[in-house]
């Protein structure tokens, strides 16, 4: 890991014209990069604060301000009196909005989907609501299973206005990708999450036994300008994610 990561680290420091980042934010790019790239697994440990700071000739406290960043995003858990750990359960923030994609990516994992079903309707009374459409409005559903390379995370079903997205083709892992080009993707979203018991289908879409521990998310996504553009509904399996918020005092 050492020469990857002094590698990374050096190279942030050369590019661009502007301004170098501090170091503590050139820090956590390159240990994010480093893991993104393989050179430490999910579960394996970080050398210590004070190997690492002598690798890059780096303070401690400039050391555990990177490190502290990469906890807060969930890349990375602490275990006290064991040391810093890349994490082995995908952790996701619920104060910051990004997609399955974008989150397995940043792990280092390969995201792939298989759609159960593309099709365009006319919308239900309870997605109506969702996505504040009128009755009789069109809407793209996309079902399908997400997956991190073989392993089964996730059912969900997305509902999107057919006036904002016409061809539910055009999505082919990710949604927000699909969005993006049409000036579309979402900036903010509310969500709501609990514990569930899966039923017989969806844990054996899991490959879980039946009753196992599950999360349910409903995300509704909204653009700029207050328009619903997702309304998501999923089931994911409880024993690989884990959802982190960061609470301020007033």
């Amino acid at each position: 890991m050492q020469s990857a990561l002094l590698s990374e680290y050096r190279r942030l420091g050369r590019q661009g014209r502007g301004p170098r980042p501090l170091a503590y934010v050139r820090l956590r790019q390159a240990l994010r990069g480093t893991i993104e790239a393989g050179a430490v697994g999910p579960g394996q440990a970080l050398p210590g604060e004070r190997e690492l700071a002598k690798w890059l000739d780096l303070s401690r406290v400039t050391v555990r301000k990177a490190i502290e960043g990469l906890v807060g995003e969930g890349l990375l858990t602490q275990r006290h009196g064991a040391g810093t750990f890349v994490a082995d359960r995908i952790v996701r923030s619920f104060s910051k909005l990004t997609s399955f994609t974008d989150d397995l990516r940043a792990r280092g994992l390969k995201p792939r989907s298989v759609f159960l079903a593309r099709e365009i309707g006319e919308v239900t009374p309870t997605e109506a609501m969702a996505l504040n459409l009128s009755p009789g409005a069109r809407v793209v559903r996309l079902d399908r299973v997400r997956y991190a390379g073989d392993e089964p995370l996730a059912v969900e079903r997305c509902v999107i206005p057919q006036s904002i997205l016409a061809d539910p083709n055009a999505v082919e892992n990710s949604l927000y990708e699909a969005l993006e080009p049409l000036g579309c993707r979402p900036r903010r979203a509310l969500q709501r999450l609990r514990a569930i018991a899966l039923d017989a289908e969806q844990a054996r879409v899991l490959e879980l036994p039946p009753g196992s521990p599950g999360l349910f998310i409903e995300r509704r996504a909204f653009l700029d300008d207050g328009r619903v553009v997702e309304f998501t509904v999923s089931y994911y399996r409880g024993d690989a994610y884990d959802f982190v918020a960061e609470l301020q005092s007033e």
